[in-house]
């Protein structure tokens, strides 16, 4: 196995051809289409052997590398860095436009796989034995990668939301971890005022963070059918979210700083901000970037908007996917399982990542693990049902890489400014609606 990173000079990803419709040839003409693939040609893919390049980011695949070709002598495998998130896409679909260099197996996250599914330019994994996991993950991942019959992806991880909070903070103060919404504005009142360098969080708006608590809201803006797509914010959950989101930075109880800065790093260790609203992959980065602060933060159920729900959301996440471009489908399809299913998702589990599957998310090992950093507390049993408890029938765009790249532009400038959060979105919305249009789908608003 070799593992190197790939740096290059990367355009736009609004700007690659697949995400449009018109451009949808990039990958295959038809949406059926797998070479005829079976269960019995991966088998026999193993058996012959060969070379496939994965891209991907996440470093637990390290290690399911090694163990899937002591496993099967016969195959290399190369891990590639090409770059997180939008960087990948973008080399993705350079390549894929290009006619060469597509890696054999690429990680996307769960909000962008949409535009590489209706571009064509991925294989549906049902024809593989795709679809006989539809019983072996959650239903938030499941959900994301599977579109009617078509599997375009199998899950790597999931993000149920959480809230991680400075327990010695909330000690000082003597402020209850808050079990709903409006207890979590009223701590933040109490924080900021028994020290006002103090906040509940920080919040230079995230399109990420945003969508995901209108997710947990009730909130569904975003509905796809094809190249039928819905963009609207003013649902009644999208509304909740914002009356009380609004109220948190009228009274200026968000520390104005980014998330994953240097100033943000620090705001942790110093409980200068007291609470991060996060998927359950957050632990491995205050242990490896906030570790002065062993020992103070603790994990709670991510707060309700309704007094005694249990409604909850996923935050990031991503699966891996075979680009139609791929040389070596079948053995790339017999590692893509391996390496989200059985033993190398347990792998994955050991090596820090959060399941997908719902085996290793039940397992009585997983749940009572302690976790030094957070005082011994078993935290997996917060994140498991959070997993469990979150909300059905959200989508994201068929373009959802596209309309994140401008929610600063719009919702934005809502931390900077006297525009409210329902003007952002309003914008927001708008500027999603004329994109898709302008790229040949039907867009309802």
């Amino acid at each position: 196995m070799r593992t190197h990173s790939t740096r290059r000079l990367l355009t736009a990803v609004t700007a690659v051809c697949a995400i449009t419709l018109a451009a949808a040839a990039c990958g295959s003409s038809d949406p059926d289409d797998s070479g005829g693939s079976s269960a019995d040609d991966v088998a026999s893919a193993l058996a012959k052997g060969g070379r496939i390049t994965v891209w991907a980011w996440e470093p637990t695949l390290k290690k399911v590398a090694a163990d899937f070709e002591k496993k099967y002598p016969k195959v290399d495998i190369e891990l590639v860095n090409a770059g997180t998130g939008d960087k990948q896409y973008t080399a993705l679909q350079n390549a894929i436009s290009a006619g060469s260099g597509a890696p054999d197996v690429a990680q996307i996250e769960y909000y962008a796989l949409g535009q590489f599914a209706i571009g064509k330019s991925v294989e549906d994994l049902a024809g593989y034995g795709a679809a006989k996991h539809d019983k072996s993950f959650t239903t938030g991942p499941w959900t994301a990668v599977k579109y009617d019959k078509a599997v375009y992806a199998l899950p790597m991880d999931s993000g149920p939301m959480a809230l991680f909070y400075n327990k010695k903070i909330f000690d000082r103060y003597h402020v209850r971890v808050p079990a709903t919404w409006d207890e979590y504005v009223q701590a933040a009142r109490t924080l900021h005022k028994a020290d006002p360098k103090t906040f509940i969080t920080n919040d230079t708006g995230d399109a990420g963070a945003t969508t995901s608590l209108i997710w947990q809201a009730g909130g569904r803006p975003y509905k796809a059918e094809g190249t039928d797509v819905t963009v609207d914010f003013k649902d009644a959950g999208t509304r909740t979210y914002t009356r009380t989101w609004q109220k948190l930075l009228d009274e200026d109880l968000v520390a104005p700083i980014s998330s994953w800065s240097d100033e943000w790093y620090k705001g942790l260790a110093d409980g200068s901000i007291a609470t991060l609203s996060i998927g359950a992959w957050m632990p491995a980065n205050f242990t490896s970037g906030v570790a002065s602060a062993s020992g103070d933060w603790r994990v709670a159920p991510l707060p309700q908007w309704t007094k005694g729900k249990t409604e909850s959301a996923e935050n990031g996440g991503s699966s891996l996917a075979v680009p139609k471009a791929a040389k070596n489908k079948e053995l790339a399809y017999a590692f893509t399982e391996y390496a989200t299913t059985g033993a190398g998702a347990s792998t994955r589990v050991a090596e820090g990542a959060f399941p997908a599957t719902r085996a290793d998310l039940d397992s009585k090992a997983f749940l009572e693990t302690p976790f030094p950093y957070f005082g011994g507390q078993q935290a997996n049993k917060v994140f498991a049902d959070s997993a469990r408890n979150v909300g059905t029938g959200w989508s994201y765009l068929p373009y959802q890489v596209y309309a994140n790249s401008v929610f600063n532009d719009t919702v934005g400038k809502s931390y900077v400014s006297s525009a409210r959060l329902s003007q952002g979105l309003d914008a927001w919305q708008r500027s999603s609606a004329k994109y898709g249009s302008e790229q040949g789908f039907t867009v309802n608003k």
